[in-house]
């Protein structure tokens, strides 16, 4: 039967069992005081770059718009609606984000700027026309491409659209067909 023997983390020698003296030369040091409660977290090294790439990295691969990854916002106030769009634009690559209104749709853009914007123009808070026209002002918002998806169908209604800054305009109820024509005069199919 094998025996088995404790051994201190540090040093990798046998552990002392309790109240077996430690030679001076293996003594364990005092513990750290606790961290301050109002202090900041630790910087790690300057010279450890490698750890700071490593963070780096995975910072930057747990963002939802990854190097190679397409990401498209749907913003519109019915849940229904975003889960069909979800499921149409998921299914051609996308990484989908959602939001209920226009403000909620800015504050996801000012975080990671979308490829694709499909949203509606009829919503509480900030309407579509409104989130459209404040999104091409922010910094890279011009590079977004912007489908209004929307019941509003007038030749006025569309006019006002796309001089707001839409790309494209796809009239409510939508199907996966039409939604997909669309999105290849994009050049996203």
């Amino acid at each position: 039967m094998k025996h088995l023997i404790k051994r201190d983390l540090r040093s990798g020698r046998p552990a002392n069992e309790p109240g077996e003296a430690r030679p001076p030369s293996e003594s364990r040091a005092a513990p750290a005081p606790p961290p301050a409660a109002h202090s900041e977290p630790a910087e790690p090294p300057v010279d450890d770059t490698e750890a700071i790439v490593a963070a780096a990295k995975a910072a930057a691969a747990a963002s939802p718009a990854q190097a190679g990854q397409r990401l498209c916002l749907v913003v519109d106030d019915s849940r229904m609606i975003r889960k069909v769009a979800r499921r149409i634009v998921s299914g051609i690559g996308f990484t989908v984000l959602e939001a209920e209104n226009g403000e909620e749709a800015l504050a996801h853009c000012r975080k990671a700027m979308p490829d694709l914007v499909l949203t509606d123009w009829d919503m509480p808070v900030m309407s579509g026309l409104d989130f459209v026209a404040t999104l091409r002002a922010l910094p890279g918002g011009g590079n977004a491409k912007v489908v209004f998806c929307t019941s509003k169908s007038s030749v006025h209604d569309i006019h006002d659209g796309i001089a707001a800054g839409a790309d494209e305009y796809v009239v409510k109820p939508f199907d996966e067909l039409g939604l997909r024509r669309k999105l290849e005069v994009l050049g996203f199919v």
